[in-house]
């Protein structure tokens, strides 16, 4: 079934206001469905969750309805799946949990090419237990981060490898199931990022085989939330830090107070929308497959159509390596112009790109970049053709 991305369009109300937004990759517009689900939520009878009133019982059925949902979105079992405030959020409370279990002199690696989101929690973590902290390195040339870099790195030590499914700055997508598959031989963890992988393709933990994926809902057109996946076995392993009454069972134990049902009913309808970007049938697991395969292919025409806009510009300087596979990303500069002017001269033409290092500070050092990165541009399940040509149309205008 084609990609009808104007009928998609139609049931995003910010997208009334005429912006072309390409800061999907910092957070995405969000459907109406979305917004009715967290209203419909706030509005109706609701407690705490239980089983004796109608408010219990509706309470406990969206935090299960939510959980399933993630489950299909990521191929995990329901019943590892933990909630929290933001995906930052739950990696400092997951590096805080894994680190007690750490003693002097054991490792951690890192990659410069994460989102700070998955590189801070874990040095600091690692700094407080007296643990050594390793580094892996990206190509910057080419943007892409080599298996070796990583599994190199590895050795009797090492506790914890932390790396990005997807670098939401360039878009670079390492070959995640090689690293985690290096790491399970050496006996060692891995925690993914998938923030910016999730919204862009079918994800399935099996097969990146990682313990850890981590990722969050308003990337993906959901509410502000985040959230992670594991197997219920090995999060029984962990005792993070909770209150006494609080119950000790698996996800519980790590979703600190009571969840935000609202934003737990907005995940599942933004799965559900995903779910059905093209008309089909058969299990939610199956149509968002055949959704994101879509979706992927929608993104991939829009991204080589940028590609070669962006080519065709001559004052315009590429990061990364265009071509290679990758999330629908584009970090870019123009010679002579500084990136906050060149983001509030697309902003007169309503072209909403931002210019940052977009916390992945480490990989716009790497880059050369410093801290003050450059611009990005993001590619979105409601992006179309006309709004590529508007992006390069104006920054052929500098």
């Amino acid at each position: 079934m084609a990609y009808d991305v104007n009928a998609i369009r139609k049931h995003f109300p910010a997208l009334e206001e005429g912006a072309a937004h390409f800061d999907g990759p910092g957070g995405s517009q969000v459907p109406d469905v979305v917004g009715e689900a967290v209203a419909a939520t706030l509005c109706s009878a609701i407690a705490n969750r239980g089983t004796v009133t109608p408010a219990e019982r509706r309470a406990d059925g969206i935090v299960r309805d939510a959980r399933q949902a993630v489950a299909d979105l990521l191929g995990a079992n329901p019943a590892g799946v933990v909630f929290g405030r933001s995906m930052t959020q739950v990696t400092y409370d997951f590096s805080r949990a894994l680190a007690k279990t750490w003693q002097p002199g054991d490792e951690v690696v890192v990659t410069k090419l994460d989102h700070d989101a998955n590189i801070r929690p874990w040095v600091q973590a690692a700094e407080a237990r007296g643990v050594t902290v390793r580094w892996a390195d990206f190509d910057p040339a080419t943007g892409e981060l080599p298996v070796e870099a990583v599994t190199e790195l590895l050795t009797d030590k090492t506790r914890l490898v932390a790396v990005t499914a997807a670098s939401n700055l360039l878009g670079t997508r390492p070959d995640v199931p090689a690293i985690t598959a290096k790491a399970r031989e050496a006996g060692v963890l891995s925690y993914v990022d998938g923030v910016h992988l999730t919204p862009h393709a079918t994800v399935d933990l099996a097969e990146l085989g990682a313990d850890f994926y981590a990722c969050s809902a308003y990337k993906f057109l959901g509410p502000h939330l985040g959230l992670l996946a594991a197997a219920p076995e090995l999060l029984e392993t962990l005792r993070p830090d909770k209150l006494m009454p609080s119950s000790d069972a698996v996800p519980e134990r790590f979703e600190l107070g009571t969840l935000p049902y609202e934003l737990l009913a907005g995940t599942t309808a933004a799965i559900d929308f995903l779910a059905n970007l093209v008309p089909g049938d058969g299990t939610r697991r199956e149509r968002l497959g055949n959704s994101l395969e879509a979706l992927e292919e929608h993104e991939r025409e829009l991204l080589d159509r940028l590609d070669a806009g962006l080519t065709g510009l001559d004052k315009v300087v590429r990061y990364g390596a265009p071509g290679r596979r990758r999330t629908p990303t584009v970090l870019f500069s123009v010679d002579g112009v500084e990136p906050k002017a060149v983001y509030e001269h697309l902003a007169r033409h309503h072209v909403n790109a931002p210019a940052a290092s977009f916390y992945a500070l480490e990989c716009s050092r790497h880059l050369g970049l410093g801290d003050a990165g450059a611009m990005r541009a993001g590619i979105a399940p409601y992006t179309t053709a006309a709004e590529v040509d508007r992006l390069v149309g104006a920054l052929a205008e500098l």
